[in-house]
């Protein structure tokens, strides 16, 4: 944002019908001019009609062969109980998408996180849907097709692929519509803080389900003026690579008012000494990932302006805001190294959207990818949540990056290599 966009986002970021006014009358200036031209640093691929979803999780496998996709069966809106789309993968070679191969369908999915289809090992993905009308996940060997049936829905993998986060999608689809599934579970929405759901572990091996911290067990770290009148909840959870922590968002939203008006806390469980970790956020706190050293970079609100800064989750007083002056917007991040990770940005005036390459030691920002967003992939309203995120995902190696972009007029999974 340059420096009148960023003084105007933030004194209307609270005001969510009013920003979202802005931003289409801003951006409506600029249809007179002709379209930008997009921007590709490398060679591209792409195909239309699928994505992935979110940037917390490659869609590559480990030798980057295989890109999980989900195969569209309607666009531009929000999808209905029991309807379905395809998930699957394409065959990579050197950086160029292949075949599709479907798997299965899903029933419980939407454009942002998809149905959290991600890798379990190197034969096997997991992936949430629905049966009966009841939310689970299941697994599927790729190569013998053999699967296996989980009772809850999943978030976040571990690394080995033995457990997996769980919160309730119905209280999170409540609060924030677009991110859960229409479904029923465990909600206890009656309770705006409840003992009996909150952030869980999954046993993948042994199909179990633990409540490892309870929202009652939150509440203390919002405080008293939330107490009362505020749905609380867990979303945007990720385990650190070595699989001690688990980050995530703990939220609240006025139970009667408009639910754009988030409070939010970002805050680390440590499995191994059962004990909390509340990041020095300022109340703010959006997307995020780990490196390997324990520290995490995230979209965040520090002192009335926003940024990208890395918390260290072994010394909370070393917070370092990284090219405070370029990044001062929000973005999805995703690690190449432990020292270098891509963002992105949502579309400008221009309805351009870009990814950047960030090196954090010499606070370094060079812009890999600009591509345009067509209109109609603009949400229209706080219940249909259609928008079509870039989410830029490095593989596991760090030789590709694969993206979302509607810029043909529809949307589409690229890849690209770094």
């Amino acid at each position: 944002m340059n420096k009148l966009e960023e003084f105007v986002y933030h004194k209307v970021k609270n005001n969510p019908a009013l920003k979202q006014f802005i931003r289409n009358a801003y951006q409506g200036c600029y249809d007179i001019f002709p379209r930008p031209k997009d921007y590709f640093s490398s060679d591209v691929d792409y195909r239309e009609g699928y994505y992935f979803g979110f940037h917390d999780v490659s869609p590559l496998n480990g030798d980057d062969t295989k890109c999980l996709a989900h195969k569209l069966a309607v666009d531009l809106r929000m999808p209905k109980a029991n309807e379905g789309e395809g998930i699957g993968y394409f065959d990579i070679e050197n950086g160029k998408l292949g075949d599709f191969h479907k798997l299965d369908d899903t029933y419980a999915w939407n454009y942002h996180k998809g149905c959290r289809l991600q890798w379990l090992d190197k034969n096997r993905i997991i992936f949430n849907t629905a049966i009966g009308g009841k939310i689970c996940s299941k697994s599927i060997n790729i190569i013998t097709k053999t699967e296996k049936i989980y009772d809850w829905p999943i978030d976040a993998i571990n690394s080995n692929g033995t457990l997996a986060t769980a919160f309730s999608y119905e209280r999170l689809e409540r609060c924030m519509p677009g991110y859960g599934y229409p479904y029923s579970d465990d909600s206890y929405l009656d309770k705006d803080i409840s003992e009996e759901t909150g952030l869980y572990i999954v046993d993948l091996i042994n199909n179990t389900r633990k409540l490892v911290v309870p929202l009652t067990e939150l509440a203390p770290l919002a405080g008293e003026k939330y107490t009362r009148g505020y749905l609380h909840f867990v979303t945007h959870t990720e385990f650190s690579k070595d699989n001690r922590y688990i980050a995530f968002l703990y939220r609240c939203i006025p139970r009667d008012d408009d639910y754009m008006k988030r409070h939010t806390m970002m805050v680390v469980y440590d499995i191994k000494e059962d004990r909390l970790i509340l990041l020095p956020t300022q109340e703010s706190g959006s997307h995020y990932v780990w490196n390997n050293r324990n520290q995490l970079v995230a979209s965040v609100v520090l002192n009335g302006k926003s940024c990208h800064a890395i918390f260290d989750v072994n010394n909370l007083d070393n917070v370092q805001i990284i090219a405070g002056e370029k990044l001062n917007s929000d973005g999805h991040q995703s690690f190449v190294t432990d020292d270098l990770f891509v963002t992105d940005t949502y579309p400008d005036s221009r309805r351009m959207a870009k990814i950047y390459m960030v090196d954090t030691n010499e606070h370094k920002v060079t812009p890999i990818v600009k591509v345009y967003s067509p209109k109609k992939f603009q949400t229209k309203d706080f219940k249909c949540h259609i928008a079509c995120d870039l989410h830029p995902r490095v593989s596991t190696s760090g030789h590709y990056i694969c993206f979302d972009s509607p810029r043909t007029g529809k949307r589409g999974i690229y890849i690209m290599k770094i």
